[in-house]
């Protein structure tokens, strides 16, 4: 079976490619402290159908580029919605 990968997609900007994190808790061998480790992978998506904040599996293929070495299996849970703060507007009447 190839090897298989569930992260989340962080940029979709590029035309049929996608960019995918994978969070991984990992503890120190001496210490033995526990820290994240996040790792990004480019993968293919044919029909650019994962977008910003969808958890995705991607498995490994033939490369297809100087990066891109993953294809997009299926999107696993589409995202439900990005939040945007609004910045600070110089209001005039607050002092």
């Amino acid at each position: 079976m190839a090897h298989s990968l569930i992260g989340t997609v962080t940029s979709d900007q590029r035309d049929k490619t996608i960019t995918v994190s994978i969070t991984s808790r990992e503890t120190h061998p001496l210490y033995r402290k526990q820290y994240t480790k996040t790792r990004k992978y480019t993968a293919h998506d044919e029909k650019n159908q994962a977008k910003l904040g969808d958890r995705v599996e991607i498995t490994m293929c033939r490369p297809m580029s100087k990066t891109k070495a993953y294809t997009l299996v299926r999107v696993i849970e589409k995202s439900q919605g990005t939040v945007e703060l609004k910045e600070d507007v110089d209001d005039p009447t607050r002092e």
